[in-house]
């Protein structure tokens, strides 16, 4: 089946002649590798339009950059994030996704991704926090996330936080014709060589035309497997990266917290990435 799969991936246009990147396409898929469709391969008209996006959702973020302090509520960050984004003309995606009841994710301390905004949950000096804001404009979709420190936190927190590292290092290693596991095998080695584990029950995605879309973008794993990175390709990586186990739970009682099993601090840093000629380009961070 999985062969199947792949051999079928790249449509050839059936009355065109074949581009050099069916050829290129072509020889990674003939060699048994799994390669995308035509369909992540977005056209110059979608990737204007995801760059639109993503203006407004690092706009949104640079926003709560300048806001956020001791003593807000994590809702109050919802209301910032809400307000810029329909002030742009644009929907917070998180809104209502699959019962999400708020419009970003702030997820503080060991709280890994996904955490709902609420009044009662009050930013203290010395937390950590991940927030994660995910915008639609004209039906294109943008994602990206920082961590932020309140006020001053402690050495190991601070060091936490700076694995922005892997996110770099992640980009790094996303070279056009390469595969995603070549991103996830960087990420994964520079963390552990840091002494910090990777989550693997989460992963970075393709974006742009829809909230999620392939490939999965694994922040662990071995270089040369996953689908092929092609040009033109819109995908986020998101390596969140804690200070115990990398093993997490989600909270029964509102069905979407994910948690550290160890409850140690987590940090996570995402930018939209897309694919070129020559390498990763920036969309949102």
């Amino acid at each position: 089946m999985h062969s199947r799969r792949i051999k079928n991936n790249w449509h050839i246009i059936k009355g065109q002649p074949l581009t050099e990147l069916d050829k290129k396409v072509l020889y990674y898929q003939n060699k048994g590798h799994l390669v995308p469709s035509r369909k992540l391969i977005k056209t110059a008209e979608q990737i204007e339009g995801i760059r639109r996006s993503s203006v407004v959702n690092t706009g949104v973020l640079d926003l709560v950059a300048r806001e956020i302090k001791a003593g807000m509520s994590t809702a109050e960050i919802d209301k910032l994030v809400y307000d810029y984004t329909v002030s742009h003309g644009a929907i917070p995606a998180p809104l209502n996704y699959e019962g999400f009841p708020k419009s970003v994710c702030t997820s503080v301390n060991e709280v890994v991704c996904h955490g709902i905004p609420s009044e009662e949950e009050i930013l203290e000096e010395g937390d950590i926090i991940n927030v994660d804001v995910s915008t639609i404009l004209d039906g294109y979709y943008s994602d990206a996330s920082r961590m932020f420190i309140i006020g001053k936190t402690t050495s190991e927190k601070e060091k936490l936080v700076r694995v922005k590292e892997c996110l770099e290092i992640g980009m790094q290693a996303a070279k056009p014709f390469g595969f995603v596991g070549d991103i996830g095998n960087a990420i994964q080695r520079h963390a552990e060589k840091n002494g910090y584990s990777v989550v693997r029950d989460l992963c970075g995605h393709g974006v742009g035309l829809e909230f999620h879309e392939e490939p999965e973008v694994c922040h662990f794993g071995r270089k040369g497997t996953g689908m092929l990175l092609v040009p033109g390709m819109v995908f986020t990586i998101e390596p969140m990266i804690n200070m115990g186990t990398w093993q997490v739970f989600i909270d029964e009682e509102d069905g979407w917290t994910v948690v550290t099993e160890d409850e140690l601090p987590s940090a996570q840093w995402e930018h939209t990435f897309l694919m070129t000629e020559t390498g990763l380009e920036i969309l949102s961070y």
